[in-house]
């Protein structure tokens, strides 16, 4: 018997690395992240929405970013009588952030993680506060050991704290990955071990002098 023929979502899913997760699983994510009415969330991924609308049970100003434009439209018009919620089709790798304070949350494309991560913590001027994001188990544990066992946990030790949250099985999602997943929790430090002007010098020592690949 031939193989299943791909569809368009097959495709979409595919280019994206969409899966999307248990709802009872995005109210425990919410739960455990202890937003505060009136904070400002920009969501990585919304897809349909079960974090997005977590978030709006909790008070909080959701930017909803989602790539997919049918999800996007999906969203959008479920979201369409909640004014909290702000849907944005686009990339979030190229998306300028907000300036003023703001936290992050979603359940990131696997094959896209470290792209993502760089996006939100190269630059410690930034205005993020903290990060809960669904990642890769082992990246999960990676990201979280302390002292920092990789390249790129060296250069963001300074100014940000990694957390390693709870396992979240592989069948909380669908379609169902290979590999299970982590709550990953990245918060600012207060204060930072580095002042923010020292981010080159202190990048360019570390790439100089770091004995393993990342």
């Amino acid at each position: 018997m031939s193989a299943r023929k791909r569809t368009a979502r097959d495709e979409r899913r595919r280019r994206l690395g969409q899966n999307f997760l248990n709802p009872a699983t995005a109210d425990q994510l919410i739960d455990r992240a202890a937003f505060r009415r009136g904070e400002v969330a920009v969501e990585i991924g919304a897809g349909s929405g079960v974090i997005t609308l977590a978030l709006a049970r909790q008070g909080v100003e959701v930017i909803a970013v989602e790539p997919d434009p049918v999800w996007y439209a999906r969203l959008r018009a479920r979201a369409r009588s909640m004014p909290q919620i702000h849907v944005v089709n686009a990339d979030f790798l190229v998306l300028p952030l907000p300036r003023a304070p703001f936290r992050v949350v979603g359940s990131l494309p696997f094959g896209k993680t470290t792209d993502m991560l760089h996006r939100l913590l190269d630059d410690p001027r930034t205005a993020m506060q903290r990060a809960d994001l669904i990642v890769q188990w082992d990246v999960a544990r990676k990201r979280a050991a302390t002292p920092p066992t990789t390249l790129l946990s060296a250069l963001w030790a300074p100014w940000w704290e990694f957390h390693l949250g709870f396992r979240i099985p592989a069948t909380e999602f669908r379609p169902i990955p290979r590999v299970d997943a982590a709550l990953l929790t990245i918060t600012r430090r207060d204060p930072p071990v580095l002042p923010i002007s020292m981010a080159r010098p202190y990048a360019d020592f570390v790439h100089r002098g770091w004995p393993f690949a990342h």
